[in-house]
């Protein structure tokens, strides 16, 4: 299974490698969507939460209404309702009073059951999480919500507690360990295939540090200098010319 559409950069032939984090994902995204609950996943920037949960995602059963939202600089819960009335395709123009606004967003949460995915869910302050709290709770509504987003999230959260106390699965992502990149990273792209186990874990400790953001563009550079050498495989020379372009050790 390819993984461009997930990638921040272009990177052909890399695939969705099954780590335990991805397939824990699956499980707890599958049982959140059944439950109509919330859950939050959270960890460091390129971790591969996004990546898992748009994967996950795509594997619901067909017909699940999925609308993904994403947030910047802490928006107020005004700013959640047009974003809400935009993510659902509602016609006409959006209400100006906030009551007609709820009433309008709580019939057509009402309609059928829909599923939220709420990205960069670290920008969100206490007033917006409340307002996805205060839809969630109506009777009528039938409403997953799955909140991805870096440590923050977690921590302005746990801060709300008639939220945090709903959220019915918490799921950290943490750093590739050593034994998980070894594992994992000659499954994730052609160019890791055959190369040496110690060169992969020499780029891990130079370079990725088991961030799979990190290992994608580094994958990128080393592609490049494979095609403009003519090498056949990574080595030493080729990995601390990549290195090189990421900032790190040369």
């Amino acid at each position: 299974m390819s993984a461009a559409s997930y990638q921040y950069i272009d990177l052909p032939d890399a695939s969705v490698v099954t780590t335990r984090a991805l397939l824990t994902a699956r499980e707890n995204i599958a049982d959140t969507v059944a439950a109509r609950a919330m859950m939050c996943i959270h960890g460091g920037a390129g971790f591969g939460k996004t990546l898992a949960v748009n994967m996950c995602l795509g594997e619901l059963e067909p017909g699940e209404d999925v609308r993904r939202l994403a947030f910047r600089a802490r928006p107020t819960a005004r700013a959640v309702r047009y974003e809400l009335f935009t993510a659902l395709d509602l016609p006409g123009a959006p209400p100006r009073h906030p009551s007609e606004f709820d009433r309008l967003l709580k019939t057509a949460l009402a309609e059928r059951p829909r599923t939220f995915l709420v990205d960069e869910a670290q920008w969100l302050n206490g007033e917006a999480f409340e307002y996805f709290r205060y839809l969630w709770d109506d009777p009528a509504t039938r409403l997953a919500v799955i909140f991805v987003g870096g440590e923050g999230c977690h921590t302005v959260l746990r801060r709300e507690p008639m939220l945090s106390s709903r959220i019915f699965i918490w799921q950290h992502f943490t750093r590739l360990t050593p034994g998980e990149v070894s594992e994992t990273i000659p499954l994730f792209h052609p160019v890791w295939a055959d190369a040496d186990p110690d060169d992969i874990t020499f780029a891990d400790q130079h370079a990725a540090h088991g961030n799979f953001r990190d290992w994608a563009r580094l994958t990128a550079h080393v592609r490049l200098a494979l095609s403009r050498t003519g090498r056949p495989r990574v080595d030493r020379e080729v990995l601390r010319w990549a290195f090189g372009r990421l900032g790190g050790s040369t």
